[in-house]
């Protein structure tokens, strides 16, 4: 087997998500062809499509979403995401065993998992037409036995639904609104197969990887990604990673050499990138991770320097605040000053103050050189 250093998988992530050198693909497109977008944030799959295409219009992303070929619904790790509409099917069947494992470990108000899934068909019924929070929670409380909010709790880990656009300045609000996709019969063997598809593209967008990475990325558990990738082997090219772990890929995928210049990049919030593998070290220094990644789970925004994090950034009055956690050399700070300028025209239509309602991370951040870039 070849043996790939750490260098050329950063440079094989980074081309494979457009992040050595933006395309030109439409929103759609570039959604699928990057796999999936993490998108807690409204605004962050705008943003992470704007660090990957070229002239990226944020109009034509809203156009997307309003006419169903991209679409926002709960997947892999059991968290929101943007994916072209194609995918949505296929992967919330591969990822139904993880979501109704999910289940039985949410409240679900003294409801037994039986109880809660002889809901879903007249609650699919209930929400063919958009609805929100309280009014599922409403219904579902009309139900003997149910306590609305508990239950919603555990039936949103796995009813096949996406969230609608409620407008905004991101197509989707702070309050939710939720309608009910075709559901597809449910048989271990269709989920198994779906997984198949889910590997095969994982590996596609951020190949070579191992095991753990895809079980990692989608939550899946590592039985099934091993049998998985076992049926797949005959299609996959197999490599030898630094530790001298098995890393699987797709045939003909890109491997650039380790010293391909990598441009600076503003990364959104909860990237995908930055969460894609379990030793995320591959983007992300060991000696960075908790700061980056806070103890609740929030990922700010970074500076990505020569394909890995080097510090975050935040909107402020006067521009881009970016705070390096090491220091940076002049023509990187030129490169960010045009990256940051280019971001504010974006945000400036949308939302100028994005991302501010976590500002308290930066109170606890490490000293270090911050500029405001503008």
């Amino acid at each position: 087997m070849t043996k790939l250093s750490a260098g050329e998988l950063n440079r094989a992530t980074l081309a494979r998500q457009f992040l050595l050198e933006r395309q030109e693909l439409s929103a759609a497109e570039g959604t699928r062809r990057i796999v999936a977008i993490q998108a807690q944030h409204p605004a962050s799959p705008y943003i992470a499509l704007w660090n990957r295409l070229v002239s990226f219009d944020p109009a034509e992303l809203d156009t997307a979403f309003s006419a169903g070929e991209v679409v926002k619904g709960t997947l892999l790790r059991l968290t929101l995401h943007a994916v072209h509409a194609e995918d949505h099917g296929p992967w919330h069947l591969a990822m139904q065993p993880t979501m109704r494992s999910r289940l039985t470990q949410a409240r679900s108000g003294g409801l037994p998992p039986e109880a809660v899934h002889e809901l879903v068909p007249a609650l699919l019924e209930f929400l063919a037409e958009p609805r929100g929070n309280t009014e599922v929670e409403t219904w579902l409380s009309t139900h003997p036995g149910v306590v609305g909010k508990d239950v919603w709790w555990g039936l949103r880990c796995f009813v096949p639904m996406l969230h609608t656009p409620t407008g905004g300045p991101w197509s989707f609000g702070q309050r939710p609104a939720y309608v009910a996709t075709p559901a597809v019969p449910y048989s271990v063997e269709q989920s198994d197969l779906a997984l198949q598809d889910l590997v095969l593209r994982y590996l596609s967008g951020f190949g070579p990887a191992s095991i753990a990475d895809i079980a990692n990325f989608t939550s899946v558990q590592r039985t099934r990604t091993r049998a998985a990738v076992e049926a797949l082997r005959p299609q996959l090219t197999v490599f030898e990673g630094p530790d001298g772990k098995d890393l699987y890929d797709v045939p003909s995928a890109p491997l650039p050499p380790a010293d391909t210049p990598a441009p600076p990049r503003l990364m959104a919030m909860w990237d995908s990138t930055l969460l894609a593998y379990d030793d995320r070290t591959r983007i992300v220094p060991a000696e960075y991770k908790s700061v980056v990644t806070r103890t609740n789970g929030d990922v700010l925004p970074t500076l990505l320097v020569d394909g890995h994090v080097a510090g975050v950034w935040r909107p402020v009055a006067d521009g881009i605040e970016a705070t390096a956690f090491r220091p940076l050399p002049k023509a990187v700070w030129k490169a960010l000053t045009g990256e940051a300028s280019a971001l504010l025209a974006l945000l400036a239509d949308r939302d100028p103050e994005v991302y501010t309602r976590y500002g308290r991370w930066w109170s606890t951040l490490p000293a270090a050189e911050t500029r405001v870039l503008s």
